[in-house]
């Protein structure tokens, strides 16, 4: 089932400029202050205050990768490109860079809305997905963490299946989870023998 999209309120959210003063500025400062946001014009470093922005704007023109606090294609707040040159370079680096909307130069009296809503849109979806890559990658991480554990029980003469309910055992033992338990007996330097439950707990 398709997800809902929600409109976001931008009356007080803070939008940060990247551009060298210019027209382009003027038009979108005005633009956004129509639609209710704070408007903070930078140039030509932008500082780490601007992290706290609600959106940012960029002078694709003109930008390069030390203008900016963080590493490219880890901006931590919905982006803009702001693109009058289609030169191979400058998409180029617009690319590595990343971007969550775009508007073309020069800018008028319309498109700054539709891409504050597409920015933000896109950046929630990405931010999204890289925690559901992260969690993906942590439950593999813990599975394979247990298969681990499992086989170094087993290497001690048991089978598979017991192997299994000894660690589900020492989990118990423990109190902690299982995939806690497996990377515990996974860590231990001497291996299955430093695994015992803790004196006073019986191993179920």
């Amino acid at each position: 089932m398709r997800r809902r999209l929600s409109i976001p309120e931008l009356g007080g959210a803070r939008a940060a400029i990247l551009h060298r003063p210019h027209a382009t500025v003027t038009a979108l400062t005005r633009q956004l202050e129509a639609v209710g946001l704070q408007v903070d014009c930078h140039w030509p470093e932008l500082p780490a205050s601007a992290r706290a922005a609600d959106y940012l704007f960029i002078d694709v023109d003109t930008a390069h990768d030390d203008q900016f606090p963080w590493d490219p294609g880890e901006a931590p707040l919905p982006t803009i490109a702001l693109i009058g040159s289609e030169a191979p370079g400058r998409i180029e680096w617009l690319m590595t860079f990343g971007a969550d909307a775009q508007i073309l130069k020069p800018v008028g009296d319309n498109g700054v809305y539709s891409a504050l809503l597409i920015a933000r849109a896109t950046f929630d979806a990405r931010i999204g997905l890289a925690g559901e890559i992260d969690a993906l990658r942590q439950r593999l991480g813990q599975r394979q963490t247990v298969v681990q554990a499992v086989a170094l029980l087993a290497a001690r003469g048991k089978s598979e299946n017991e192997a299994y309910e000894q660690l589900r055992g020492m989990a118990m033992a423990w109190r902690i989870s299982f995939e806690d338990a497996a990377a515990r007996i996974v860590s231990s330097v001497g291996g299955p023998q430093d695994t015992q439950p803790p004196q006073g707990r019986k191993n179920v």
